[in-house]
């Protein structure tokens, strides 16, 4: 027998096992509820009172993210993320909040969207907010961490990195070598701005600038409302570049240095909070999980090559010249 046809009884086996596993065909069974996303449970971290600390964590770029794939890696998910704010605006018996930020930003638009849900926890809810800025919480990172009551960074932790950046690759050059054309129809000249497959003009720049400057406006808004400080303060600080924990301390982004065990010893005791237990806030185990991390599942997982591959690291050039890989704003460190 082929190792072809090895396979296929191996994929067949382990379709069958994922049909006998899951509920029969006359239920009504959502996606939710298969991939274990209809709502997300609490584990105590540290067993006090009845008042709760809520224990969060960014962990990775801030990007829109999609827990429904079987075999989706682990990493920061940003609908998980808000479902976890949006308990904590509805839970009147947590009364502190300490979010742990190790992330080198991302997304504008997601940056954004945690920083509001924040402001209005703080605004409605009235409890203290607290960041621990571990390896590095830079661009969106800082973004969503501005409004904090205290900001804690260790001596190495790499923050700031305040601004907006764009980038994507332009191929109009290679495309003249190897005779390829661009033959968009538009009906306006910018109607294909930021295009990668002719070349710039000044007012493509020009718009694009329009967009960063009045992003970064917002940025420098954030910042200076939540750390008290000048807006001509902030940009004179805030022209892209990085700090370590001790020169983000000097220039006035965060209040104290130290670890994530130092920011919650200071919020307990800062707001008499010694006797709540600490809570974080977990997606049910589902299927996809145990099967994912069964024996049968990792051996599918190998054959349906969702490994790191070659083939993996070709997909993603050829993706991003994709128009989903145009340039976008991004608060993002590096640009990556």
């Amino acid at each position: 027998m082929t190792s072809k046809r090895w396979i296929a009884i191996g994929i067949a086996l382990g379709l069958f096992l994922l049909w006998m596993l899951v509920p029969s065909a006359n239920e009504e069974v959502s996606v939710d509820e298969l991939l274990g996303t209809n709502g997300i449970t609490e584990e105590v971290v540290s067993q006090r009172g009845e008042e709760k600390i809520a224990l969060l964590e960014i962990d990775g770029t801030i990007a829109a993210s999609s827990g429904d794939s079987l075999f989706a890696s682990a990493g920061y998910n940003h609908q998980f993320f808000m479902a976890q704010l949006d308990e904590i605006a509805n839970d009147e018996l947590v009364k502190g909040i300490l979010l742990e930020v190790n992330s080198p930003g991302g997304g504008v638009y997601e940056s954004a969207e945690i920083a509001r849900a924040i402001k209005a926890i703080q605004e409605d809810r009235e409890i203290p907010f607290y960041v621990s800025m571990k390896n590095m919480a830079a661009s969106g990172g800082y973004y969503v961490s501005a409004s904090a009551d205290k900001i804690y960074a260790a001596d190495e932790t790499m923050t700031g990195s305040i601004g907006v950046i764009m980038s994507g690759l332009n191929m109009s050059g290679l495309m003249d070598k190897l005779g390829i054309s661009d033959e968009t129809v538009k009906s306006g000249e910018l109607k294909d701005v930021g295009s990668t497959t002719r070349k710039w003009t000044e007012k493509d720049r020009q718009v694009l600038q329009e967009m960063i400057d009045s992003s970064y406006g917002r940025f420098v808004d954030i910042v200076a409302e939540g750390r008290h400080m000048p807006e001509e303060k902030v940009r004179e600080i805030a022209d892209g570049r990085i700090y370590d924990g001790v020169q983000a301390k000097e220039n006035g982004l965060v209040d104290e240095l130290g670890f994530p065990e130092d920011a919650m010893a200071a919020l307990q005791s800062e707001n008499r909070l010694k006797n709540a237990s600490i809570i974080q806030y977990q997606l049910p185990r589902s299927f996809a999980d145990t099967f994912a991390s069964s024996w049968l599942g990792t051996r599918v997982n190998g054959l349906l090559g969702q490994k790191n591959t070659q083939a993996d690291a070709l997909s993603k050039v050829l993706n991003s010249f994709s128009s989903e890989e145009a340039p976008r704003m991004m608060y993002l460190y590096g640009g990556e």
